[in-house]
């Protein structure tokens, strides 16, 4: 097998992949109508279920499409006979926001710091003081936004106590942080396969209860390719989805699998956790402060401020590092001036050394002073980071 270019994408999704992932997609064509085909597509949804419950009792209904695709199943299919609460503190809270706002949902938003934990009480109050029942409650886990780790577990006991349906956007905390949807009260989750599964962009999906998809049948249809129920009773009947998949990213996403069961989640999470480490460690050297605390950090992807300093640019810092086989991304609050960096994939901590090593090559060029330094060397005498 030749090896390939490897780059190292910090950015949070998709990520860097294995060449073994990657090769996974060379295969004879196949018509996906075929028996051979639907296999693997079993094979992929049964164990994507096992990742997070009971095969027996749940499982996982597969789309072509990025993230948002199965995050607007979920909200279209399901949510459109209830009020739903969804809890907004970060970029992909407001796009669910947008996404009930686009099929006129019976939706009200729950505003809650980008930077720091929902507080569990006036969640509680809110929802209990609602004036109608609340049916649905929907969150991001990891708020891809800024790294922020939402307490599902937590919010999910209001809901269970509350008798509410809580929807889990956990696009970037699946195969990651371990997840137990039964223990956690979760009855829907959105995932991709492009993340911590450390496949390839294309397929996203979405875990439920099969009895609460069963009931889904005495629904009026609100969509049409994004229909939850029908795209669970097609694959149920046929093996198949109901519109043609994108191949070879199965194929790579069972190999992805594969690889993800030999390593473990736990040891996944433990690996990405050694790699936030070596990164926070070096951001606090060269002076650099990210956004979220430590308690509240879902230790895989993280919001650096910029900074403070008049040859900086990103676009420009960004060049620098996609010369050198590492790519970055730029932050998505647009009141603030910060740049993200991802630590999932296939990434190893000489990939993490090196990031840094150029980091404090490119702050050097632009004379951005260290925090050791900066009182002594820079003017003013701060440090130049301000939130």
């Amino acid at each position: 097998m030749k090896k390939l270019k490897r780059n190292i994408l910090l950015n949070p999704g998709p990520a860097t992949t294995t060449d073994t992932v990657k090769y996974a997609q060379v295969v004879p064509d196949i018509c996906p109508r075929e028996k051979e085909f639907c296999q693997i597509m079993k094979y992929v949804s049964s164990e994507l279920t096992r990742l997070v419950a009971d095969t027996e009792e749940y499982t996982t209904v597969l789309f072509s499409g990025s993230g948002t695709s199965a995050v607007e199943s979920v909200l279209s299919s399901v949510a459109n006979d209830g009020v739903v609460v969804i809890i907004n503190n970060g970029v992909y809270g407001e796009r669910m926001c947008e996404i009930a706002e686009a099929y006129r949902l019976d939706c009200v938003e729950f505003q809650s710091p980008y930077d720091c934990a929902v507080n569990i009480k006036e969640l509680q109050e809110f929802i209990l003081n609602f004036p109608r029942k609340v049916s649905y409650l929907a969150i991001v886990h990891n708020e891809t936004t800024t790294g922020l780790l939402n307490d599902i577990e937590k919010i999910g006991e209001i809901c269970r106590r509350q008798n509410i349906q809580m929807i889990v956007d956990a696009m970037s905390s699946f195969a990651a942080i371990p997840i137990q949807m039964k223990k956690m009260n979760i009855s829907y989750l959105a995932a991709s396969s492009n993340k911590n599964l450390q496949g390839m962009a294309g397929i996203s999906f979405v875990i439920a209860k099969k009895i609460d998809l069963q009931k889904q049948k005495e629904l009026q249809p609100a969509n049409y390719y994004l229909n939850l129920y029908a795209q669970y009773q097609y694959f149920i009947e046929k093996g198949q989805m109901r519109f043609t998949p994108p191949v070879q990213t199965i194929f790579a996403l069972k190999q992805a699998i594969i690889e993800l069961k030999k390593e473990g989640i736990k040891e996944r999470y433990k690996r990405y956790s050694e790699l936030w480490e070596m990164l926070v460690a070096g951001l606090s050297r060269l002076g650099l402060k990210h956004l979220i605390s430590k308690e509240n950090h879902s230790k895989l992807i993280t919001a650096i401020i910029e900074p403070d300093c008049a040859a900086y640019d990103f676009n420009h810092m960004h060049d620098y590092f996609y010369a050198n086989g590492i790519t970055i991304y730029p932050g998505k609050l647009t009141h603030l001036k910060y740049f993200r960096i991802a630590n999932i994939g296939d990434l190893n901590p000489d990939d993490m050394d090196l990031f840094l090593t150029l980091l404090e090559k490119y702050l050097k060029t632009i004379d951005y002073c260290s925090r050791e330094r900066y009182d002594e060397e820079c003017q003013n005498g701060t440090n130049g980071i301000n939130i």
